[in-house]
């Protein structure tokens, strides 16, 4: 059981099996929580975006100057934040645009009968889910 902390807001329970927020972050540097902290906004601000203004009101700020390596801060915040397909290539599609690999997100739907799905990805990086979608839509990478 982990142990619990008082806040302004409340009670916190802090998970035993995790070391403490500080530790977690001593074996990062600034660049990889940096691109944490902009992946974290970007999915944030996606999500809103898309929400009030469709897909083509969607727009995703370019990251901060960093290292192609910072990476891992961003890979690590799609990991643990919920977001959708949309939002994550979204994302993605902006972060790799900025590093140099320009790439497209493709929205497909399966094949035949079943209910009405989609799926969203990066056409470099297509998921294990992307063989099964036919593609019905393409999102060109931002020029900056």
């Amino acid at each position: 059981m982990g142990r619990r902390t008082q806040t302004k807001v409340g009670l916190v329970t802090a998970r035993a099996d995790l070391p403490p927020l500080r530790a977690r972050l001593a074996g990062m540097d600034v660049a990889t929580v940096r691109a944490a902290l902009w992946t974290a906004r970007a999915l944030r601000r996606t999500k809103r975006e898309l929400a009030r203004h469709g897909l083509d009101g969607a727009r995703v700020a370019p990251p901060p100057s960093l290292p192609a390596h910072a990476r891992r801060g961003v890979m690590a915040v799609i990991r643990r934040k919920p977001n959708t397909c949309l939002e994550r290539a979204l994302v993605l599609q902006r972060w790799e645009a900025a590093h140099g690999a320009v790439s497209d997100v493709v929205i497909g739907v399966p094949g035949r009968g079943g209910d009405f799905v989609a799926h969203a990805w990066l056409e470099h990086m297509p998921d294990g889910q992307a063989a099964a979608y036919h593609e019905i839509h393409r999102l060109p990478a931002p020029v900056d």
